[in-house]
């Protein structure tokens, strides 16, 4: 097959899709007497990507496949499109997915030893309904508590291709707190979880210094 023709193909099927397309998925769409190889395929995402060089979306690549997005510097305008500001993720909702993120696989009680607060149902129930996070077993202890971990979803809605793609500890801790906020305020939400639900528990953590201790000891085996 042609490879401009190849290449109009994986763009209508990124279009229509409006999720991430892996390379196998675009392989399934052809009959077997026209199917081209992985390598074609993957020199023609290579040409749409550098087609839309100066354009103002960008194909990139994500844990899931390949798919189109606008380009971030171009947010000021493009958010102008909704009259209604996103409600912002609560710090105590991003704190656990960051725990799990960097622990997992974490059960709730031990997220609450490191932050020292009970992590409230709405925010799991968050975490779960956006399939950022998923139950992956159990834990052999008295009441058999659920252990979590994050998904492929998670690791598109935030652009990465693996977990080995999280900034480390060292470069959280050079952010400055201006810089937090405004990634924390760039983050679109349907949902907002309340700080005040929580409440602390015994024997919590005195410092921001301690969490960031737990979270160097974290298991280096991503779930």
């Amino acid at each position: 097959m042609d490879i401009e023709q190849l290449k109009k193909i994986i763009e209508a099927v990124l279009l229509a899709a409006g999720k991430p397309v892996g390379i196998d998925h675009f392989l399934s769409l052809f009959h077997i007497d026209e199917r081209p190889s992985k390598a074609e395929v993957k020199d023609a995402l290579t040409g749409i990507e550098q087609d839309c060089a100066e354009r103002g979306f960008e194909l990139v690549e994500v844990a899931s496949g390949y798919r189109f997005q606008i380009r971030q510097e171009l947010s000021p305008w493009i958010s102008r499109l909704w009259e209604e500001k996103p409600q912002r993720y609560s710090r105590a909702l991003l704190e656990t997915l960051a725990l799990i993120a960097y622990q997992q696989p974490i059960t709730r009680g031990e997220i609450e030893q490191v932050r020292g607060v009970a992590v409230s149902t709405s925010i799991m129930k968050t975490l779960l309904e956006r399939e950022w996070v998923r139950v992956v077993g159990h834990r052999d202890v008295p009441g058999r508590p659920a252990i979590y971990a994050t998904t492929h979803k998670f690791l598109d809605y935030f652009n990465l291709l693996s977990l080995d793609q999280l900034p480390t500890l060292a470069e959280i801790r050079e952010m400055s707190d201006e810089n937090l906020k405004l990634d924390l305020e760039s983050l679109p939400s349907e949902d907002s979880t309340d700080d005040s639900e929580e409440l602390p528990i015994d024997n919590p953590v005195e410092s921001e210094e301690s969490e960031f201790a737990s979270l160097d000891n974290r298991d280096s085996e991503h779930g």
